[in-house]
This record gives C-alpha cells, sequence and structure tokens, in this order.
C-alpha cells in the first residue's frame, strides 16, 4: 500500500506556476536564458530519466544550452518554476536519443544511465515536483498538437503566453481544455465496490468512474455513472478532493458514496459493455491483496482513495443514508 498524504499525486502544488512571467515576453526570454533554466524533452509521451540505484530523476536538458539555444514561442512551452529555478518543455521527435545532461546532483548523479521511459513507470519515486511539471507538460504538448487550427474558422492559430493559449487570425484567444470526470468510493457495511473495466485484465479493479456530461452537475453525474455502470442507487455522497489528470487532460473529481436506504448491496447489474466484474472488498483484502488482483497505479487518486480508506479502519456501525438518490 502506499502512503497517505493530505492530497493525491499531482495535486500538492509544488510546482510554482508562475503566471506573471508567461504572460510576459520578455520575462520568458529572461527565464529561458537563466543559466538554471530546465527543459523538459517529451519523446511522444516518454519522459528522460536517470536512474542511479533506487534513486531516478528527470534528465534535464539546460534550457539556454539546448540545441537551438534561443527561446521559440512556438515550442517551448514554460511550465513554471521548481525551488525558484525556471523549467520549460518541449516535444521531441520519436527517433531522438537522449542527449540531455544532468543539471543538479553530484557527479555520480550526472553519470547514471538516461534512458526514455513511460511516467507511469517511474513517476512514485520522482518528486512531487517533477511529476506536476511532467503532467503539465503532456497536457500543454498534447493540446498544441490538436489545436494548431481554430475551431471557429479552421485557420491557423499560433501559441502565446508559453504555451499556455493560443490566438486566432481574428484575434480570438484559445485555452487548453480539461474534461471533469468523477470517480466514487461507494461504501457498504465495511466493504468498497470496486469494478472490473472490460478492457482490462482478468483481476484488475478500480473505483467507479466516468465523465462529467453536457449540462449535468458533479453530483449528478455521480448518480448516473454508478447506476449506468453497476445498477445501484447511491444516498449519501460527499465530495474528497481533485486530482489533475492531464494525459490528456482529465481532472478526476473524487466522491465519497452510500448506498440508498433498501438497497440489496449484491444486486449488481455491471453494463457489459464497460464492466467486466463488479465485487465488494473488505480492507483486509484491499491491505494485503493476493496475487489475483491488481489495484490501480500508486500515482492515481483511485488509489490514493483506496489506500485512504484503508487507512481509516473498520467501523462497528456503517448504515447506508436513510435519503433515496
Amino acid at each position: 500500500m502506499t502512503a497517505n498524504s493530505t492530497r493525491p499525486p499531482l495535486a500538492s502544488g509544488a510546482l510554482d506556476r508562475d503566471a506573471a512571467t508567461r504572460m510576459d515576453p520578455n520575462l520568458l526570454a529572461a527565464a529561458w536564458n537563466d543559466p538554471a533554466a530546465k527543459l523538459l524533452g517529451l519523446r511522444g509521451v516518454e519522459i528522460p530519466v536517470r536512474e542511479n540505484g533506487d534513486e531516478v530523476a528527470i534528465a534535464w536538458a539546460v534550457a539556454g544550452q539546448a540545441n537551438d539555444a534561443d527561446y521559440a514561442p512556438a515550442t517551448d512551452l514554460y511550465l513554471g518554476r521548481i525551488n525558484g529555478d525556471p523549467v520549460f518543455a518541449r516535444s521531441v521527435p520519436v527517433n531522438t536519443e537522449h542527449s540531455g545532461e544532468e543539471v543538479s546532483g553530484s557527479s555520480s548523479d550526472s553519470q547514471a544511465l538516461a534512458r526514455w521511459c513511460h511516467p507511469f513507470e517511474v513517476g512514485a519515486r520522482l518528486t512531487e515536483a517533477e511529476r506536476e511539471a511532467i503532467g503539465v507538460a503532456s497536457a500543454l504538448i498534447r493540446w498544441h498538437e490538436a489545436a494548431s487550427f481554430s475551431s471557429r474558422d479552421g485557420e491557423p492559430t499560433t501559441a502565446m503566453q508559453g504555451g499556455w493559449a493560443r490566438r486566432d487570425a481574428h484575434g480570438g484567444e484559445h485555452f487548453p481544455r480539461t474534461d471533469p470526470a468523477v470517480i466514487v468510493l461507494i461504501e457498504h457495511e465495511n466493504r468498497v465496490l470496486l469494478g472490473s473495466n472490460a478492457l482490462w485484465e482478468t483481476g484488475r479493479f478500480s473505483l467507479l468512474a466516468g465523465f462529467v456530461e453536457a449540462g449535468e452537475s458533479l453530483e449528478q453525474a455521480v448518480l448516473r455513472e454508478v447506476f449506468e455502470e453497476s445498477g445501484v442507487r447511491l444516498g449519501d455522497i460527499t465530495y474528497v478532493t481533485s486530482q489533475p489528470w492531464p494525459f490528456p487532460r482529465s481532472l478526476m473529481l473524487g466522491f465519497h458514496a452510500r448506498l440508498a436506504a433498501g438497497v440489496d448491496p449484491e444486486a449488481l447489474t455491471p453494463d457489459p459493455s464497460e464492466i467486466s466484474e463488479l465485487r465488494w472488498f473488505t480492507r483486509d483484502e484491499l491491505r494485503t491483496p493476493d496475487a489475483s488482483l491488481t489495484l490501480p497505479m500508486p500515482l492515481s487518486i483511485a488509489r490514493w482513495m483506496i489506500d485512504r480508506w484503508v487507512a481509516e479502519g473498520d467501523t462497528t456501525t456503517n448504515e447506508p443514508d436513510n435519503r433515496d438518490a
């Protein structure tokens, strides 16, 4: 099980987004030329990392020493600052060999092997600020790939504000899109309901979740998604926390819920197009899962909420709310 904190991964605010710098071209150029400025290259979804034993860190390049050393507003995205140092990101070709240099740490760190990998592979071992930088970079790069042309008239758009906006030929401004999604921990008599997605391998379970539809409140989305995926009605619904999931552009909104009064917890009807299996789990089953059970990855809000629930311990009474949904 992973250690719990007051906020899920990617949501601590360790990255200083420094909005003032992104709004001023002169400040952006000065940040790029700062000797401490770092550059993160993303090769598709992959990131460059250096490993030294059990330690892993982003293999940053020095921004002002990149192959094309001048700041390029169209491609160099300003992420903000980590410990006061400016950090940028850019997309690199998929056939790129890693050429970045370690800009912090000991000489032994700089000699560690650099390689490309998926951020999910090493994300749990990176610092929170590095994780957030990767998330912001991934979200912005994917958005720029899809926003090169205006959705209003099809004309080309140009990047502005350090990569946080684009402008069309008529002066209209376009901003990155975020899609809200609800994710729900459903509890009943010291058990939690988990589902296995129809596209997953057997034995992999997580919380029920789904995107918020047009004209729908978060609470309405919770009720609808849970009923569609499991066939059960909810009573008490409580907001817990949120987590950005910028792979590429979701915002996960976590809720805790209980069954509505009179609902049979065993009367589960999974939607076969989305859910292959639904099961109730006790804390002991999740605290020490057997080899046949795969839980969500440590970076996810789903795992954070499950671990948090397990850590709370069983209660002597756990009755459903008396209000029908």
